[in-house]
């Protein structure tokens, strides 16, 4: 429990802790009531819908995301903070690549976010003397978004992501404490009556403004959804293999964006790779190349039916069939059945061409 009697009243531990946070890296350090308030009827309303699809875990923890000392007693601030990780700024015109969220490209947020966040934990700690307290990043039912808008970080776009006048290009995370630390002030929405992100998703998954249907969204197809994608997807797909960055490539906002953080610099060619070369990988390369890599996590049977869909959305080659047919015989079926579909629709993209020739 927070000893009341610290050395640093409130506000000044608070200025100590945005300064400790951009020692550590963090691009923004904020403070916010341990109170998702209205953030919580939206999100009910969404799980009503049934938008969250197969991601069973949101509407299982939905009262811990409503009511954060449930998930760590005595919690009263959340401590809010964001690491830039924009890798480049490059992007994939050629079909035959793999498109990769620039987000996996590098090392896993996951791991990186909250060894810093517990360095700035320790540090409080230091200044403040013993508190309750306990870091999340994407790890936890936590309103990670809402709080970092509460905190002053950004406003809430209407991809739903949090959006600042430095982009959208930002990984969050939070510390639970039980220090009363004054809360920071929300930022206005500088959205205004720009609806880019809601034309540019290939499927349609922005059914309003800040309100996603997962069950459409290509980063949900492509990672959460475990069995096969359905077929009315796979076109609008194209060649991405893991996730969607296309409500943020075409917000103005990103182009103020800073590349961000080294620890998030892409590895072993995933930010050049081709499908072909990539659906060639072992389960062993799989695992060796993407360990540390937010990608390992759906597996290989998932990487290689993503691959077998943006395959069958590119240009017809012997190199395309050639890959293909190497794992038209795979041991999951999961694998085959979209390997077979992609092989269906190169050929059947091809026929009206081969009709055409003459004899």
């Amino acid at each position: 429990m927070h000893d009341q009697n610290s050395l640093l009243d409130g506000a000044a531990l608070k200025l100590r802790i945005r300064e400790l946070g951009k020692t550590l890296g963090f691009a923004e350090v904020g403070v916010s009531r341990a109170e998702p308030g209205p953030a919580i009827a939206h999100l009910q309303a969404w799980l009503a819908a049934g938008m969250h699809g197969e991601m069973d875990y949101m509407a299982r923890h939905a009262q811990l995301r409503a009511q954060p000392q449930e998930l760590h007693p005595g919690t009263v601030t959340v401590i809010c903070a964001a690491i830039d990780y924009l890798p480049h700024r490059k992007h994939v015109t050629d079909p035959a690549q793999a498109a990769i969220s620039r987000y996996a490209q590098g090392r896993d947020y996951h791991k990186v976010v909250r060894s810093r966040l517990q360095k700035l934990a320790d540090a409080i700690g230091e200044l403040a003397g013993p508190f309750g307290y306990r870091v999340f990043s994407d790890s936890a039912p936590v309103m990670e978004v809402e709080f970092a808008t509460q905190a002053g970080l950004g406003w809430r776009g209407k991809h739903s992501l949090l959006l600042s006048q430095r982009g959208s290009w930002r990984f969050l995370g939070t510390i639970y404490c039980d220090l009363p630390l004054p809360p920071d002030s929300p930022m206005s929405d500088h959205c205004g009556s720009c609806t880019r992100c809601i034309s540019a998703c290939p499927t349609a998954a922005i059914v309003r403004p800040y309100v996603v249907d997962a069950r459409r969204c290509i980063s949900y197809l492509t990672i959460e959804l475990a069995g096969a994608i359905p077929e009315e997807f796979r076109p609008l797909i194209g060649n991405r293999i893991y996730g969607c960055d296309d409500c943020q490539l075409c917000c103005p906002w990103n182009r103020f964006a800073h590349l961000g953080d080294s620890a998030f610099a892409p590895r072993h060619g995933l930010d050049t790779g081709s499908l072909t070369t990539l659906l060639g990988w072992t389960e062993a390369q799989f695992n060796e190349r993407l360990a540390g890599n937010p990608i390992r996590r759906i597996g290989f049977e998932r990487w290689l039916r993503n691959i077998a869909v943006a395959l069958g959305n590119g240009p017809a080659s012997a190199e395309t069939h050639a890959a293909l047919s190497a794992r038209a015989d795979h041991p999951s079926a999961l694998v085959r059945e979209h390997v077979g579909w992609a092989r269906q629709r190169l050929h059947s993209r091809a026929a009206p061409e081969d009709a055409a020739r003459p004899a």
